[in-house]
């Protein structure tokens, strides 16, 4: 902009305005006892105070709403909403007006103004009004550009803008960690801390899985007819605090049958978070895709399907083993079952298991007895791949709690 037209003076006047959510009121109210010198006199300006709640004057908040003051803070997430207002100061009317609101930030610049058409013309002390909207997802410094075109009377086109700069704070700081199962599941547990300086609700948060999980929550409380929050009813988040979510992720059936493709990086999913702040005033967060490293299992992998969680001491019980090739190549298996000072197995060692194709799984029952008592440990089995004479050995598989079934206490 040159310096003839910075000191020209325009016959529109441009006012922008931050429509937020109004705050409750709030006084400090005074008191002292009747027998100070004041009296009553603390008591009698409260009561006449149009602020104040009657019948009890002493509380901070009143009846009253009070309208921002200043442009407050924005955080990513939230709906910056804006009025815009084009007034015509002048005694002149003004021809092809035309308000563009754009929004820059450090990766784009976006056009929010509702129409692109000019106005014929502007009557004087007519204004033109119009407000925007934009969901904030980006954090850092933003720039409201408002710019202003129109025609005098005597024909002559004139032009100004207005720049509004602000800041997008980061309302949340959300941290995640993953946790293997010895099956295929995988637990999510997601902290999130309140990083601003007013208490937020909140309304949801929720995990949104890939296409290769299912997800459930576990962050309710089963009792009843229907569950309740591990938070409570009052789901609040208080300035600087953090607050926990869990989440057990099972790969769907047909994912799960082909062990290749839950090798390596996968993507989870992403978590939705919806809060509300000040009013009822809205915000919405989702963040990226968020991916975990699965666990290598080798050639082939050897997991139990079903195992009971008590036996009796010297009595034989059975499992259920599930057998999947991890590799590329075809396995002939053996099966080999060696013994330990506690687990004996039953059945023959040695028997053959037959072909495994790539990413392909058997299912494999057995029987085994313990004898000793207590939280014992399954160990002792032995696979072999006769195609290229390389031994898998499979130790503290799981582990199994041996009662002794002759007393009603665990030995």
């Amino acid at each position: 902009m040159d310096v003839n037209q910075a000191k020209q003076e325009h016959l529109l006047a441009l006012k922008v305005m931050r429509l937020t959510k109004p705050t409750l009121f709030t006084n400090l109210p005074v008191t002292c006892e009747d027998r100070d010198l004041p009296g009553d006199l603390f008591g009698q300006l409260m009561r006449e105070d149009p602020s104040t709640i009657k019948g009890a004057e002493t509380l901070m908040l009143g009846e009253m709403l009070t309208l921002p003051q200043n442009f407050g803070n924005i955080f990513l997430g939230e709906t910056f909403s804006s009025y815009i207002s084009v007034h015509n100061d002048s005694n002149q009317v003004v021809r092809d007006i035309l308000v563009k609101a754009d929004l820059q930030t450090s990766s784009q610049r976006l056009n929010l103004s509702a129409s692109n058409s000019a106005v014929a013309e502007l009557k004087p002390e007519c204004c033109i009004d119009d407000v925007i909207h934009h969901e904030v997802k980006e954090i850092g410094t933003h720039i409201l550009v408002c710019a202003v075109s129109y025609t005098t009377q005597y024909g002559e086109k004139l032009y100004f803008r207005k720049f509004f700069k602000f800041q997008v704070l980061k309302p949340l700081d959300v941290k995640t960690k993953f946790y293997n199962a010895e099956t295929d599941e995988v637990f999510l547990e997601a902290q999130i801390q309140n990083i601003t300086t007013s208490p937020m609700f909140m309304e949801k948060v929720s995990l949104e899985p890939s296409m290769m999980y299912n997800v459930t929550e576990l962050n309710m409380v089963t009792g009843g007819d229907q569950g309740e929050s591990t938070f409570g009813k009052m789901s609040y988040l208080q300035p600087m605090d953090t607050r926990q979510y869990l989440y057990c992720l099972k790969p769907k059936p047909e994912y799960a049958e082909k062990a290749g493709v839950i090798k390596g990086v996968t993507v989870i999913g992403k978590l939705d978070i919806v809060w509300k702040t000040n009013l009822g005033e809205r915000g919405r967060l989702q963040t990226s895709q968020l991916q975990r490293m699965a666990p290598g299992y080798g050639d082939i992998r050897l997991s139990l399907e079903v195992i009971p969680d008590t036996v009796n001491l010297e009595e034989p019980f059975d499992i259920i083993c599930k057998i999947t090739n991890c590799s590329e190549r075809t396995m002939d298996l053996v099966l080999e079952m060696c013994n330990t000072r506690s687990i004996h197995w039953c059945g023959v060692s040695g028997r053959q298991l037959g072909k495994l194709s790539p990413a392909a799984s058997l299912s494999l029952p057995l029987t085994l007895l313990s004898s000793v008592q207590g939280l014992q440990s399954i160990s002792g089995l032995r696979l072999t791949d006769t195609f290229l004479k390389r031994t898998y050995e499979y130790d503290d598989i799981a582990q199994v709690c041996v009662v002794c079934p002759y007393t009603s206490n665990k030995c």
